[in-house]
């Protein structure tokens, strides 16, 4: 049983996030599709202002608890963010369980997530969400944590629960933190070979996964489903110049994400974080495409990042009717692009080379003798070679190598001789 609340008061109307309902409507069709539960009916309504006790109007809360008997639904879900009493207040009304949009994100989370991390971080997300709903639902709440903890004496289940849940999330933020530090060393490791990091980031169903697939050969899972990656994967790429760059996979973005799930992922978008380059993956195709530029902007302020370079990636171009698509053009800044049938890839390449300032391209003219073949198949794999020539037993090269290796090649740099 899906039920959608559509409240138009003035911190609505403030909101920089503005979609319209249909459009709205079908994104929250596909969260719950996501998470498993079919659908059997549907309900919006339009408020000047959300009722305080059930956000939902008295009538139209009616006319949804006759809808939940009639079907015999077992869970009403609401797009829209409910207080604890407002929740309670509605599952008394409609006599089901009630599921607002926040829940209804942290299941999708909790049944992608895979890694021990992933599941660590859904987990907290979901226990500080639960904390404040706890009043009122002791007897729901009792096996709260399978065996942590035991019940004191004197205690009511209530504080029982509030207690089980606060020693749990000390657990879960202590190994979270050990799972920082391990991800802070492999950094540093691989900070030691100067690798920048691009990182993909965008609305979710964008279509990272694809690209990165794409780019990377990784196997990341592709999924219409919408958060189909939640562990972040970070492979190796090599550019057009020959530079390697290190490609990382994140998260997809929604609008109304919950901060909750921004906090507990933070150790996940450090990725985001110490990028180098960023590159912001959007549907060419989506009719609210201009709203989810504007929600990914405001996570990406969230972490502090919007001052970090971005390259535009415009997907999914194969949906679009030829006609159309010859309107569109590259600028310094965008690339349009077909992960799924992979046009425009090598554009993307070139646009992510000419963006990335670390471990820059220099160009030289070296002589390194014959002999030196390890270092002549370093060349051959890291540089780009412009002309060779062979003479006394020396290979004669002109080429553009990163820093990196330019450092290494600068004792057989040929000087030119000034007049």
């Amino acid at each position: 049983m899906l039920a959608r609340n559509v409240a138009s008061d003035r911190a609505e109307a403030k909101s920089v996030f503005r979609v319209g309902v249909e459009e709205s409507l079908a994104e929250f069709r596909e969260l719950v599709a996501s998470a498993g539960a079919e659908i059997a009916g549907e309900f919006i309504q339009h408020r000047d202002r959300p009722d305080p006790a059930t956000l939902i109007g008295k009538g139209k809360l009616q006319e949804i608890a006759g809808a939940v008997a009639s079907v015999d639904a077992d869970l009403v879900l609401i797009d829209h963010e409910l207080s604890p009493s407002q929740q309670r207040n509605i599952e008394k009304e409609v006599n089901a369980r009630v599921i607002d949009r926040t829940q209804l994100i942290l299941d999708i989370f909790a049944r992608h997530a895979r890694s021990r991390e992933g599941q660590l971080q859904v987990e907290l997300a979901q226990l500080e969400y639960m904390l404040p709903r706890l009043a009122g639902r002791g007897i729901e709440m009792s096996q709260l944590g399978g065996g942590i903890g035991t019940r004191g004496p004197g205690e009511t289940q209530l504080e029982t629960d509030r207690r089980k849940i606060y020693r749990r999330i000390r657990h879960i933020k202590q190994q979270l933190e050990d799972v920082k530090r391990i991800r802070g060393q492999q950094r540093q490791r691989r900070e030691s070979v100067p690798l920048p990091t691009v990182a993909l980031v965008g609305y979710t169903n964008a279509g990272k996964s694809t690209l990165f697939n794409v780019l990377t050969g990784a196997g990341v899972l592709e999924s219409a489903k919408m958060f189909a990656t939640l562990d972040p994967t970070v492979r190796g790429v090599t550019l057009p110049s020959k530079r390697k760059v290190l490609l990382s996979d994140t998260v997809g973005f929604i609008r109304n994400l919950p901060t909750t799930l921004v906090s507990a992922f933070r150790a996940t978008l450090e990725e985001v974080q110490r990028a180098a380059l960023l590159l912001h993956v959007a549907d060419v195709t989506s009719a609210s495409a201009h709203d989810q530029q504007t929600q990914v902007e405001s996570v990406l302020k969230d972490l502090e990042v919007m001052d970090r370079p971005q390259i535009r990636v415009m997907n999914k171009i194969d949906l679009v009717p030829q006609a159309q698509r010859r309107e569109f053009k590259n600028t310094a800044n965008t690339v349009y692009i077909s992960a799924q049938k992979q046009l425009g890839l090598n554009d993307l390449l070139s646009t992510i080379d000419d963006h990335l300032k670390i471990d820059a391209i220099e160009h030289m003219r070296i002589r390194v003798p014959q002999s030196e073949g390890k270092l002549l198949s370093l060349i051959e794999s890291r540089a780009h070679i412009l002309k060779r020539s062979y003479r006394d037993s020396k290979v004669q090269m002109e080429v553009d190598a990163p820093e990196s290796l330019a450092r290494v090649l600068r004792e057989y740099e040929v000087r030119t001789r000034s007049r």
